[in-house]
C-alpha cells in the first residue's frame, strides 16, 4: 500500500514541498497521453490515505469517489501531449513531455518531483524517480487517480463523436472491439498513427 515513507524521507515533515507525478494512457491506440502532478496536504485524512491505491487497483467507481475528495483538498494539475505529439516524439517522450507540464502547471516552488517510472523529465526542481511508484507513494498514487480519472473522462467524451470505438468501455486501448472498429470505419484524428495497429488500418477517415 502506498504511504508517505518516500516523502517524508526527503523532507516533507521538514518543510520541503513534495509534489507526486503519473502518466496514463501510454498504451492506448487513441487519446492524448495524461499527466497529473499533486501535492498532498502536510495533514492527510487517514480514511482517504487508506483508499488510495494505484488507479490501475481501484473500480473505476472507486477512482470516482476519490477523485472530488482529492483535487479539493490538494494542490494539482493536469496536462496532456497530443495525439500528434505522440507521433512526432513517439511515446515516451510525450510522456515526459506531459509530466513536465503538470509540474509547470502547478503554480507552485517545487522543492522535489517523485516521479512513477524510471524516467524523469527536465524540471526546475530535483526528480526523483520511482519504480511502480504508485504502489509505494501516497503523492503519485493520487496523481494516479486524478490523471485516470480525467482521461477516462476525455475518451467518454470523445465517444459520443466517434461512437463506433467503444472508448467509454476501453479508454482508447486496443481491444478486440476497438480493433475491429478500426478495420471497419478507419482511422479517426484521435488515433495514434505511430502505433502499429493503427498504421495496419489505414489513413484517416474521420
Amino acid at each position: 500500500m502506498p504511504d508517505f515513507s518516500f516523502e517524508d524521507r526527503l523532507g516533507r515533515k521538514q518543510g520541503k514541498i513534495i509534489c507526486g507525478v503519473d502518466e496514463v494512457g501510454r498504451g492506448p491506440l487513441a487519446g492524448p497521453v495524461t499527466a497529473a502532478a499533486v501535492i498532498l496536504p502536510q495533514v492527510f485524512p487517514e480514511a482517504i490515505g487508506a483508499r488510495i491505491k494505484d488507479s490501475k487497483k481501484l473500480t473505476p467507481t472507486a477512482r470516482e469517489n476519490l477523485f472530488e475528495p482529492l483535487t479539493q483538498m490538494c494542490r494539482f494539475a493536469i496536462a496532456e501531449s497530443s495525439v500528434e505529439e505522440i507521433d512526432r516524439l513517439n511515446i515516451l517522450g510525450a510522456t515526459l513531455l506531459a509530466m513536465q507540464r503538470a509540474v509547470a502547471q502547478l503554480g507552485a516552488t517545487i522543492d522535489i518531483a517523485l516521479i512513477d517510472g524510471n524516467r524523469a523529465p527536465k524540471l526546475a526542481c530535483e526528480a526523483v524517480t520511482v519504480i511502480k511508484g504508485d504502489d509505494k507513494s501516497l503523492s503519485i498514487a493520487a496523481a494516479s487517480i486524478i490523471a485516470k480519472v480525467h482521461r477516462d473522462r476525455l475518451m467518454k467524451k470523445l465517444a459520443e463523436e466517434f461512437p463506433f470505438y467503444g472508448w467509454e468501455r476501453n479508454a482508447g486501448y486496443g481491444t478486440s472491439e476497438h480493433l475491429a472498429a478500426l478495420a471497419q470505419h478507419g482511422v479517426t484524428a484521435w488515433h495514434r498513427e505511430s502505433f502499429a495497429p493503427v498504421r495496419a488500418a489505414g489513413k484517416r477517415s474521420a
